[in-house]
Order: structure tokens, then sequence, then C-alpha cells
């Protein structure tokens, strides 16, 4: 029960509230069932000593366990009763012990939001132009997606070649950690090795062994080889190089569902189109929500981009899991620390922060409702996405903070439904970005 608040800053309030003694004594015989055998007393079996013993003994070795617990029990029924939107509970203390229990806490609420002029934003909106240059262009990349490998025989290795080598690198004639693989795959003209080295290989054909001096970057993560010229011994055992099929009606009907070139060209056109179409769409979005960010009027916590933030590092920390990497490795590979990439991910945390204050807003002002036909399709979206039953999205998702983010998107509708598009050439659009 909260017995007193006081708002002490912008969007933060001290707030007290009491906890009853006979739940903080439930939590104290709770964690001394858990932990009494940690402690023994003289005269007692290992385990049986009384609780009143042991903090005779040892002083108030429970208590501050069942503090915890209790506190959070019960600064969610504070944050219920307070009656604003929470956002962050910090820096907790007891006040008192004598009787219930008396926190004092720190509440961050959620800002008050204005924002006017949402509707009749005007935007540019590029008319989405396909050209023959870019069909060619891309038939060539599925041309080049479709060759096949054939080993060279005949001459050297060249730029676009893949060439199969064995090196070993020497600083002041010494190996040095990491310069040394057998049967290395590399692209020539990949950019993979430092300047120099993939020249190097030019030239040279399959059964030669030779020499490789070049000079590592200043900026080189590895300190000692930093700046230093090396040598790297080479030898090679293989060339390849693509061979691209030929662009006509044999190769349409393998890699399409078409009979002719002609025919497959056309449907390509239209799949480019239909990708200007989205990117045009996307672009003339983004530049709505970048009106709406100047738009709102709002004292927002730092604690709210902190938070994002955070969310968005444990996001990315996911992604790199899911890459068999993780985040120790990521900092000590780009030689970044945990601040540097907090920075990295601040200015995006921001915009997302104000757009989404900006959204939740117009949908209050819009009196946007949420149906339960809506709530299911949101459901089972998420459901497909991840790959899991419903029920089981259900169980981690509740079904308010679904709505809300329901409400967002219609928001996001509201604001491109009442948008004036101005259209212009692609190529103009371009320009003045």
């Amino acid at each position: 029960m909260i017995t007193n608040k006081t708002q002490v800053d912008n969007n933060t309030y001290e707030v007290e509230f009491t906890a009853s003694a006979d739940l903080l004594k439930a939590e104290k015989l709770r964690v001394y069932r858990k932990e009494v055998k940690k402690y023994n007393v003289p005269g007692f079996r290992k385990g049986k000593a009384p609780l009143s013993v042991i903090e005779k003994m040892y002083g108030p070795v429970f208590t501050q366990d069942a503090i915890e617990t209790v506190y959070q029990k019960t600064v969610e029924e504070a944050i219920e009763e307070f009656g604003m939107e929470v956002i962050d509970a910090n820096s907790p203390e007891v006040v008192s012990m004598e009787g219930d229990v008396v926190f004092k806490v720190k509440f961050v609420v959620k800002p008050e939001v204005k924002i006017e002029g949402y509707k009749g934003l005007t935007v540019e909106k590029a008319e989405p132009v396909v050209t023959d240059e870019d069909v060619e262009h891309e038939l060539r990349h599925i041309q080049d997606r479709n060759a096949r490998t054939v080993k060279v025989e005949d001459r050297p290795a060249q730029m676009g070649d893949t060439v199969v080598f064995d090196y070993e690198g020497f600083n002041e004639g010494v190996p040095f950690e990491g310069g040394k693989a057998e049967h290395f795959d590399l692209k020539l003209g990949s950019g993979q090795f430092i300047p120099g080295f993939e020249e190097g290989l030019v030239g040279h054909s399959v059964g030669e062994e030779f020499d490789i001096d070049v000079t590592f970057p200043e900026e080189y993560h590895a300190e000692e080889l930093a700046g230093k010229p090396v040598v790297f011994k080479i030898r090679i055992h293989e060339i390849k190089m693509k061979e691209l099929p030929e662009l006509n009606d044999e190769f349409a009907s393998d890699v399409s569902s078409f009979d002719t070139l002609e025919e497959y060209k056309e449907d390509v056109r239209k799949e480019l189109l239909r990708k200007a179409e989205e990117k045009a769409k996307d672009d003339a979005d983004n530049k709505l929500i970048d009106q709406l960010i100047d738009l709102i009027e709002a004292d927002i916590p730092e604690v709210m981009y902190d938070q994002k933030v955070t969310e968005n590092i444990n996001d990315f920390s996911y992604q790199l899991q899911m890459q068999g990497l993780n985040i120790e490795s990521y900092l000590q590979y780009t030689g970044m620390d945990m601040e540097g990439l907090r920075g990295q991910f601040r200015e995006k945390a921001i915009h997302q922060v104000k757009l989404r204050l900006a959204l939740e807003k117009i949908a209050e002002l819009e009196n946007i409702q949420v149906s339960d036909e809506e709530i299911e399709k949101a459901y089972a979206d998420l459901a497909k996405n991840y790959g899991v039953e419903v029920d089981r999205v259900k169980e981690i998702v509740p079904v308010a903070g679904l709505s809300r983010d329901v409400a967002v998107e219609k928001a996001v509708d509201v604001v491109r439904e009442n948008a004036n598009y101005v259209p212009v050439k692609a190529e103009e659009s371009a320009d003045a970005e």
C-alpha cells in the first residue's frame, strides 16, 4: 500500500509503500528452510538449528534475501496502485522494519506527449522505373549465380579467379600467430586479405612456390603486426574460374518456369518493378516517420533510451548466437567495449522511442480500438514468424502489450492515409537524398 508520493523531477516520483510484517516473516521462513543446511551451530545437528539461534549467532543472514523477495512481490502492486504508467522503478531502500516493512523507491513514469499536425503531411514518393539496362544487370547476376566452377590449367591466376594455396607469414624471419594455412580458398579481388596480398597471387600458376612482400595497415587490430612489413611464403595448388552459362532459351527454362528468354526477361522486369514499388513505399514511410518524430513534444526520461539500447543489444546478441558467435567475441574482434557498443545503438534507440511515443499518442487521439480478431491474427503472425504454436506465444506475449502494438500499426495507417504524396521520378528522388 502506498503511504506517500512526492514528485522530485519531471516524470520522477519518490514513493513509499508498505509490505506486511507477516509477509516478511513468511519469506524469512522460506529462505531459512532453503539455506539452513549451510550453517553449523554447536549442539544442533546440521540443518536442525532454529532460525532464531542461527540469527543470534550469525546475524540476520536470512533477512536480506527475504526483503528482496518481498520487494519484488509488492512493488508490482504499488505500481498498479500508483495509477500512472511506470517505466522504471529504481533506487529501492528499506525505510523501516518496525512492524510492517516500509520501502522507498523512485518511479520514473511515461512522459506526457503532445503531437499536432500528423494529418496532411507531405512527402515525395518515387515513381519506379525499370530500364532495359536494369533487366540486363539482373540477368547477369542470375547468370553469375548459375555459373559452374572449372579448373584452370593453361594460364596463371588473374583477378576473379579462386586460388587454392598454402601460406605462412613471417615477421623478421619469425612465423607469427594466425599467419599459416593450408589449401586456403581465396577469390582474388574479394578484399579478404590485407592490401597487396591478393595482387601478389596474380600471374602465378599451379605448382609455383614464391614469396609475397606486404605491409600490414597501421590500424590493424593485432598491435604486434600493425604497420609491420612481412613475408608470406606461398604454394599454389589449384586455380579455378567461373564458367557462365549462355543467356538463351535453354538457360531460361533451366532457371525458371518459362520456355523462352524473352518471357523470362519480362518476368524479371515485373519482379524488379515490384521491388522498386516496395522500396518507394518504404522510402516514403521513412520520410513520414522522420516528420512525425520532429512533431513530437515530450520530456523523455533518459532511462527510456537506455532501456531501448539494452533491448537492441540483446537482439543483436541473439543474432550473433544464431551465427555461432557471442557478444564478448564480437567486442574483442572489433576492439570495442560495451560502452562503445551502446553508443553505436543510441541514435537508433532515440529514433525508436520517439516514434513509439508519437504513434501511441496518435492511437489515443484517434481513439483507435483493437478487435479480438486483430489480436488473434497478431498472435497467429507471431507464431508463424517464430515457428511455434499459437498457445505458446500467448503464454509469452501479454495480450495488453500485443494490443498496444496493433494499435500502433493502425496509427501508422492513419498517418499514411492522410498524407499528401508528391510523385517524383526515381532519379530525382535519389538526387534529393
